[in-house]
Protein backbone atom coordinates (compact mmCIF):
# COMPACT_ATOMS: atom_id res chain seq x y z
CA UNK A 1 0.00 0.00 0.00
CA UNK A 2 1.29 3.46 -0.94
CA UNK A 3 2.45 5.37 1.85
CA UNK A 4 -0.14 8.58 1.15
CA UNK A 5 -3.34 6.35 0.48
CA UNK A 6 -2.67 5.45 4.13
CA UNK A 7 -1.52 8.54 5.38
CA UNK A 8 -4.64 10.09 3.65
CA UNK A 9 -7.17 7.25 5.09
CA UNK A 10 -5.98 7.56 8.92
CA UNK A 11 -6.18 11.87 8.53
CA UNK A 12 -9.92 11.11 6.74
CA UNK A 13 -10.66 8.51 9.40
CA UNK A 14 -9.15 10.98 12.87
CA UNK A 15 -11.48 14.17 10.86
CA UNK A 16 -14.73 11.78 11.07
CA UNK A 17 -13.60 10.88 15.09
CA UNK A 18 -13.00 14.61 15.69
CA UNK A 19 -16.34 15.39 13.68
CA UNK A 20 -18.50 12.58 15.76
CA UNK A 21 -16.68 13.76 19.18
CA UNK A 22 -17.44 17.18 18.67
CA UNK A 23 -20.96 16.06 18.39
CA UNK A 24 -20.89 14.36 21.30
CA UNK A 25 -19.68 17.15 23.07
CA UNK A 26 -22.10 19.63 21.92
CA UNK A 27 -25.15 16.91 22.94
CA UNK A 28 -23.36 16.13 26.44
CA UNK A 29 -23.44 20.32 26.94
CA UNK A 30 -26.78 20.56 26.15
CA UNK A 31 -27.63 17.85 28.54
CA UNK A 32 -25.55 19.27 31.10
CA UNK A 33 -27.18 23.08 30.54
CA UNK A 34 -30.79 21.73 30.15
CA UNK A 35 -30.43 19.72 33.50
CA UNK A 36 -29.06 22.62 35.23
CA UNK A 37 -31.37 25.15 34.08
CA UNK A 38 -34.40 22.29 34.47
CA UNK A 39 -32.91 21.79 38.21
CA UNK A 40 -32.81 25.79 38.92
CA UNK A 41 -36.17 26.58 37.50
CA UNK A 42 -38.15 23.76 39.11
CA UNK A 43 -36.74 24.22 42.40
CA UNK A 44 -36.94 27.94 42.49
CA UNK A 45 -40.10 27.72 41.83
CA UNK A 46 -41.27 25.86 44.70
CA UNK A 47 -39.76 28.52 46.99
CA UNK A 48 -38.30 26.01 49.42
CA UNK A 49 -36.20 28.12 52.18
CA UNK A 50 -33.35 26.72 53.49
CA UNK A 51 -33.35 26.86 57.55
CA UNK A 52 -30.01 28.26 59.12
CA UNK A 53 -30.38 24.48 61.30
CA UNK A 54 -31.20 20.78 61.07
CA UNK A 55 -32.29 20.53 64.80
CA UNK A 56 -30.07 17.55 64.78
CA UNK A 57 -27.23 18.03 67.86
CA UNK A 58 -25.42 15.10 66.23
CA UNK A 59 -24.87 15.78 63.07
CA UNK A 60 -21.57 16.79 61.43
CA UNK A 61 -19.61 19.41 61.48
CA UNK A 62 -19.63 19.22 57.93
CA UNK A 63 -23.31 19.48 58.01
CA UNK A 64 -23.95 22.41 60.73
CA UNK A 65 -21.68 24.59 58.14
CA UNK A 66 -23.33 23.58 55.04
CA UNK A 67 -26.85 24.60 56.51
CA UNK A 68 -25.34 27.78 58.52
CA UNK A 69 -23.74 28.68 54.92
CA UNK A 70 -27.24 28.52 53.04
CA UNK A 71 -29.57 29.39 55.98
CA UNK A 72 -32.01 31.84 54.72
CA UNK A 73 -31.53 31.04 50.50
CA UNK A 74 -33.89 29.68 48.33
CA UNK A 75 -33.12 26.14 47.67
CA UNK A 76 -31.86 26.35 43.78
CA UNK A 77 -29.21 23.33 43.23
CA UNK A 78 -28.98 19.43 43.75
CA UNK A 79 -26.56 19.70 46.24
CA UNK A 80 -29.06 21.83 48.41
CA UNK A 81 -32.27 19.88 47.67
CA UNK A 82 -30.02 16.37 48.58
CA UNK A 83 -28.52 18.12 52.29
CA UNK A 84 -31.94 19.18 52.78
CA UNK A 85 -33.51 15.68 51.84
CA UNK A 86 -31.18 13.86 53.93
CA UNK A 87 -30.20 15.71 57.11
CA UNK A 88 -33.01 18.37 57.42
CA UNK A 89 -36.51 16.32 56.10
CA UNK A 90 -34.53 13.04 57.21
CA UNK A 91 -33.59 13.72 60.80
CA UNK A 92 -37.54 14.78 61.19
CA UNK A 93 -38.80 11.92 59.62
CA UNK A 94 -36.27 9.65 61.37
CA UNK A 95 -38.42 10.06 64.56
CA UNK A 96 -41.81 8.94 63.19
CA UNK A 97 -42.45 5.32 62.15
CA UNK A 98 -42.14 4.54 58.58
CA UNK A 99 -45.33 5.46 56.45
CA UNK A 100 -46.16 1.25 56.55
CA UNK A 101 -46.30 1.40 60.06
CA UNK A 102 -47.93 4.62 60.08
CA UNK A 103 -50.63 3.41 57.71
CA UNK A 104 -51.07 0.38 59.35
CA UNK A 105 -51.99 1.86 62.86
CA UNK A 106 -54.21 4.73 61.35
CA UNK A 107 -56.15 1.43 59.63
CA UNK A 108 -56.60 -0.38 63.06
CA UNK A 109 -57.29 3.05 64.54
CA UNK A 110 -60.27 3.69 62.13
CA UNK A 111 -61.14 0.02 61.95
CA UNK A 112 -61.74 0.43 66.19
CA UNK A 113 -63.60 3.73 65.54
CA UNK A 114 -66.06 2.10 63.47
CA UNK A 115 -66.91 -0.56 65.86
CA UNK A 116 -67.50 2.33 68.81
CA UNK A 117 -68.00 5.65 66.38
CA UNK A 118 -69.16 7.33 69.74
CA UNK A 119 -66.16 6.70 71.85
CA UNK A 120 -64.12 10.07 72.06
CA UNK A 121 -60.63 8.43 72.48
CA UNK A 122 -61.09 6.02 69.58
CA UNK A 123 -62.21 9.32 67.32
CA UNK A 124 -58.59 11.34 68.70
CA UNK A 125 -56.65 8.11 68.43
CA UNK A 126 -58.13 7.21 64.68
CA UNK A 127 -57.29 11.79 63.97
CA UNK A 128 -54.21 11.48 65.26
CA UNK A 129 -52.90 8.72 63.58
CA UNK A 130 -54.45 9.56 59.93
CA UNK A 131 -52.66 13.07 60.57
CA UNK A 132 -49.43 11.15 61.08
CA UNK A 133 -49.79 8.92 58.00
CA UNK A 134 -50.39 12.26 56.43
CA UNK A 135 -47.34 13.86 57.16
CA UNK A 136 -45.19 10.90 56.93
CA UNK A 137 -46.41 10.71 53.60
CA UNK A 138 -45.93 13.94 52.77
CA UNK A 139 -42.21 14.29 54.85
CA UNK A 140 -41.46 10.69 52.61
CA UNK A 141 -42.65 11.90 49.15
CA UNK A 142 -40.59 15.39 49.27
CA UNK A 143 -37.90 13.74 50.45
CA UNK A 144 -37.97 11.25 47.67
CA UNK A 145 -38.42 14.11 45.02
CA UNK A 146 -35.62 16.39 46.44
CA UNK A 147 -33.15 13.03 46.10
CA UNK A 148 -34.49 12.87 42.38
CA UNK A 149 -33.52 16.45 41.83
CA UNK A 150 -30.31 15.73 43.21
CA UNK A 151 -29.89 12.81 41.15
CA UNK A 152 -31.23 14.98 38.04
CA UNK A 153 -28.35 17.21 39.30
CA UNK A 154 -26.01 15.09 39.38
CA UNK A 155 -26.28 13.51 36.35
CA UNK A 156 -25.80 16.89 34.66
CA UNK A 157 -22.74 17.22 36.48
CA UNK A 158 -21.38 14.20 34.89
CA UNK A 159 -22.57 15.12 32.15
CA UNK A 160 -20.67 18.62 31.83
CA UNK A 161 -17.47 16.74 32.55
CA UNK A 162 -18.05 14.25 30.14
CA UNK A 163 -18.57 16.91 27.10
CA UNK A 164 -15.18 19.13 28.41
CA UNK A 165 -13.49 15.76 28.02
CA UNK A 166 -14.97 14.74 24.45
CA UNK A 167 -14.68 17.92 23.34
CA UNK A 168 -10.37 17.83 24.25
CA UNK A 169 -10.89 14.28 22.15
CA UNK A 170 -12.72 15.89 19.05
CA UNK A 171 -10.07 18.83 19.28
CA UNK A 172 -6.89 16.48 19.64
CA UNK A 173 -8.39 14.29 17.14
CA UNK A 174 -8.81 17.35 14.60
CA UNK A 175 -5.45 18.13 15.56
CA UNK A 176 -4.24 15.02 14.46
CA UNK A 177 -5.91 15.06 11.43
CA UNK A 178 -4.65 18.22 9.73
CA UNK A 179 -0.83 17.41 10.86
CA UNK A 180 -1.88 14.17 8.96
CA UNK A 181 -2.77 16.11 5.71
CA UNK A 182 0.06 18.49 6.56
CA UNK A 183 2.82 14.96 6.35
CA UNK A 184 0.31 13.85 3.29
CA UNK A 185 1.61 16.61 1.39
CA UNK A 186 5.47 16.24 2.44
CA UNK A 187 5.32 12.51 1.73
CA UNK A 188 6.80 10.79 -1.32
CA UNK A 189 4.56 9.80 -4.28
CA UNK A 190 6.09 6.40 -4.47
CA UNK A 191 6.51 5.51 -1.03
CA UNK A 192 5.15 2.61 0.40
CA UNK A 193 4.56 0.85 3.42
Amino acid sequence: MKRRTFDGLASLIGLMLAVVLLVAAGLLNWGASFASDTLKSQLSSQNITIPAQTGNPKQSADVTKFFADNGGKIMTTGKQAQMYADHFIGFHLSGMPTYEEASTASRAAASALAADPTNADLQKKASSTAALVDTVFKGTMLRGTLLTAYAFGFMGSIASIGAVATGIGGLLFLLLALLGYLHLRRTDEHAAI
